[in-house]
């Protein structure tokens, strides 16, 4: 399976997590690993826009295209979710829901509907899952984020 990421080309090659573990995310705690990705890379541009001030867009962006297995992906309904999963900014309850499962090790691959567009798909691919070693980066190309999605 392919999947996408946008986001600063510092963390364009990192398949630790590092990123997410330093900053929180939706679904995960500061501390917690975890890699945000996206079934295609106009949601994958979409959910950066969400999470970015426009002041705050950095120059160096990459978008990187990496290749997972299509096995052992715990796929999650928008019924077994935390009933606020939705509220912007992301509520505790599901950075409590995700920490849970990045931690509890089941599966490397998490597969859940974007909070934006709740017909489309993220995946979280947890880094710290044996079967990581089989995350893949197969490009990463430089991203010139176009500020005009920000204007409203």
């Amino acid at each position: 399976m392919i999947l996408f990421r946008v986001g600063k080309t510092k963390y364009s090659k990192d398949l630790t997590g590092e990123g997410a573990r330093l900053h929180g995310g939706r679904w995960n705690h500061i501390g917690t690993s975890c890699i945000y990705t996206s079934e295609n890379r106009a949601l994958a541009v979409l959910e950066y826009t969400v999470n970015v001030n426009i002041d705050d867009v950095p120059r160096s962006l990459s978008i990187t295209t990496f290749e997972v297995p299509d096995v052992s992906i715990h796929e999650l309904t928008i019924a077994e979710l935390p009933g606020n999963w939705i509220e912007s900014p992301s509520p505790t309850s599901t950075k409590d829901f995700g920490t849970i499962l990045l931690n509890s090790v089941k599966t490397p691959i998490i597969k859940i509907p974007s909070a934006i567009i709740q017909q489309e798909y993220n995946f979280l691919l947890n880094p710290i899952h044996l079967e990581s070693k089989n995350f893949k980066i197969l490009d990463v190309k430089d991203f010139i984020y176009d500020v005009r999605i920000k204007l409203v």
